[in-house]
């Protein structure tokens, strides 16, 4: 049965209380280890940290509207073979989904890491993210949940959230061993804890938490979030549509892309141990770069961009979680989130298939259904 406790707050303060809770989950018998964002010394950034010692803790801060990178692949890293020791890891509902695909894709195990997740209220991206905290991290944090949780604007010193963060319509995990509320509390009180899973009553029942109920307000106020939210993504594929429905307009939306394969790096469900894009396929002789010069009069350089975007979308739309670290990473600004959400919102859709969702849907192309898609292979 489902365990619905609280966190009580101690005199307002959320980050001490949540630090708290995470040291009392590190002492519990099960974890031997906790995978968490922490404040770094340098530059004040938030970033995954694995600590086994409770007394590591105290720079803990998952409302942090940082986002460096999709710790999904961590997780992967640390649970594609036995550790031989429990994990729990505290990961953004993105950040679970793409766990889930990383581990249909046979790249991680569920065996030793319990998922803890927190409502997400958005990230920024990692240069307004150093903008707007500057040397005050912790307070940065409390201004910027105390902003989103009263209702107010996101916007922060002419600032907005990522646009992945935007215009995602799941600031509550779906897959989480435990899930910690902040939508619809009284956050200066207490915040809410809730198993999802038979692992998370076994957790929570170590922990000698104060039983109670969810608010009548949360679902309101998370479904206020979703249809924001949703609203938001909607225009973002109408605008993406209008932008890329030509091969002209699409050789325009990465006309600056000089192919770092920082997008491919960054993606956490882009898997490939060897990317073709970077073996002796795409390492043209000289004399074939003149030739295609001499043909057309003139070319682009580096060539082969769009081809590589137009590959991953191929190899990715159907795993694609909208995270967002695509743009994140790109040095030009190009809005590769918004490109390869539109187009997976519709791969996703014909398959009748939602990336990251859940453990037992398998994915699109590893099976085959002879009921699907009849109008195109022909089967009566």
């Amino acid at each position: 049965m489902a365990i619905t406790a609280k966190i009580d707050v101690k005199d307002k303060d959320i980050l001490g209380s949540l630090r708290g809770f995470f040291k009392d989950l590190l002492e519990t018998e099960d974890i031997q280890s906790l995978l968490v964002p922490q404040h770094l010394p340098m530059k004040n950034m938030v970033m995954p940290t694995l600590v086994t010692d409770p007394r590591h803790l105290d720079g803990v801060d998952p409302l942090a509207p940082a986002f460096a990178m999709n710790a999904a692949k961590i997780v992967a890293r640390l649970t594609r073979k036995p550790m031989g020791a429990k994990v729990a890891a505290v990961l953004r509902p993105c950040e679970i989904r793409a766990f889930v695909e990383l581990v249909k894709l046979k790249q991680g195990r569920t065996e030793e890491v319990i998922i803890v997740s927190v409502d997400c209220l958005g990230a920024f991206q990692n240069k307004d993210y150093f903008r707007l905290v500057g040397q005050q991290a912790a307070e940065s944090t409390v201004a910027f949940y105390k902003r989103v949780l009263g209702g107010n604007s996101t916007e922060a010193e002419d600032l907005n959230l990522a646009p992945a963060c935007r215009a995602c319509e799941h600031p509550v995990a779906e897959n989480a061993d435990i899930q910690i509320g902040l939508h619809g509390m009284d956050i200066g009180h207490a915040l809410l804890v809730q198993s999802q899973t038979e692992t998370g009553d076994h957790i929570l029942k170590q922990m000698n938490l104060s039983a109670t109920d969810a608010p009548r307000a949360r679902q309101d106020a998370i479904d206020a979030v979703i249809n924001q939210r949703t609203q938001c993504r909607d225009d973002m594929f109408a605008r993406t549509r209008e932008a890329i429905d030509s091969l002209e307009k699409m050789s325009t939306y990465f006309a600056t892309c000089v192919n770092c394969y920082n997008c491919r790096v960054a993606c956490p469900v882009c898997y490939c141990k060897e990317c073709v894009f970077v073996t002796d396929v795409f390492n043209h002789d000289p004399s074939q770069y003149l030739q295609w010069a001499t043909r057309k009069g003139i070319i682009k350089m580096p060539t082969d961009t769009l081809f590589y975007h137009i590959t991953r979308l191929v190899h990715m739309s159907t795993a694609c979680v909208g995270c967002g670290q695509c743009s994140n990473a790109c040095p030009n600004d190009i809005p590769v989130m918004e490109l390869f959400r539109t187009i997976a919102q519709d791969t996703q859709k014909a398959f009748d298939y939602q990336a990251g969702m859940s453990f037992e849907q398998e994915p699109p192309l590893s099976v085959f259904r002879e009921e699907e898609f009849a109008e195109v292979v022909g089967i009566n």
